[in-house]
């Protein structure tokens, strides 16, 4: 398989995946909201909310990939990799407003707790959905990962976030049904609300980050360093190296020196070798070097190769 048909093969794959998000969160959502009927639990009613707004949630990601993939053109030369990170965000704001409707409705029932309808039947629907989740989370996290999706993940994240407040919520539920806490409930909706809010602001401002064009992680510069180093032979010297995320693409430029008599065609040498390299490692990077002479450098004659000053 070549490189174009395996980029190619990884858009439809991601693609496919957040296509088939969306049809996923309609099924946990109906699930939760039959658990929610039966029961008349509040708990289970924040836990349904919050599956509306993953429905949202992955109908966003899905438009917001389908535009990241699509190729450069005039008024977008660098691409549109950063739409995911749009998505990400509406996500985060998505969020925080379940987490106030959650609030708003803990409030009306906190004052008159009421025993659950059904209880077990309800759980038992519930607890379906929430196996659905993490089986489709786990998907979506280890996949966005690789394919380096920033909605997939954070669309992961989210509903990874789900799984755990549903276990909560079930384990809650359990104790109030066998206690007879009926005031136990609405609590449990305030947890689930609290914990909407902390992963809300999570996911904003790992997004945010994204399109104030973050660095790559100091291993993963250190690996681009000694990717350059290791095929930079026939430099004087390589420096200023700095990097950006834009979604699945890495961004990386620096300064070469070379001999000041050295042809344009061999420092051209030079870059292919350095970029081909770094391509073979790096999935969707974008590389744009400069090339120094060594008189204007200032670097004295005879000096070696070095990795980076």
């Amino acid at each position: 398989m070549t490189a174009v048909t395996a980029k190619d093969a990884i858009k439809r794959k991601v693609a496919t995946l957040a296509l088939w998000s969306i049809v996923v969160a309609f099924a946990v959502l109906g699930l939760k909201l039959v658990a929610w009927l039966i029961t008349g639990s509040v708990a289970l009613y924040s836990d349904a909310l919050e599956s509306i707004v993953n429905v949202i949630a992955s109908a966003a990601a899905f438009w917001a990939i389908r535009i990241s993939h699509k190729p450069a053109d005039q008024d977008h030369p660098f691409g549109h990799h950063k739409a995911e990170y749009l998505s990400a965000v509406l996500e985060g704001v998505l969020i925080v407003v379940a987490a106030m409707l959650i609030l708003n409705e803990v409030w009306r029932t906190w004052q008159n707790p009421a025993p659950l309808e059904q209880p077990w039947t309800g759980l038992a629907v519930n607890g379906l959905a929430t196996l659905l989740n993490a089986i489709w989370a786990w998907i979506l996290i280890s996949i966005g990962r690789s394919a380096r999706s920033p909605a997939l993940v954070a669309d992961g994240k989210h509903i990874m976030t789900d799984v755990v407040t549903s276990v909560g919520v079930f384990i809650g539920l359990v104790g109030a049904v066998f206690t007879g806490w009926h005031v136990l409930d609405p609590a449990l909706a305030v947890i689930v609300a609290l914990n909407i809010l902390w992963q809300g602001w999570h996911v904003i401002g790992s997004s945010m980050s994204g399109l104030m064009d973050r660095a790559v992680d100091m291993d993963e510069h250190i690996r681009i360093r000694d990717i350059i180093s290791a095929n930079s032979k026939g430099a004087l010297e390589v420096h200023d190296l700095r990097t950006r995320i834009a979604g699945r693409a890495t961004f990386i430029e620096f300064h070469m020196v070379v001999d000041a008599d050295m042809s344009v065609g061999d420092s051209h040498v030079i870059c292919d070798r350095i970029e081909d390299a770094l391509k073979a490692e790096i999935p969707s990077v974008r590389v744009t070097i400069h090339v120094e002479p060594d008189d204007e450098a200032k670097l004295p004659k005879g000096t070696v190769a070095v990795p980076f000053a």
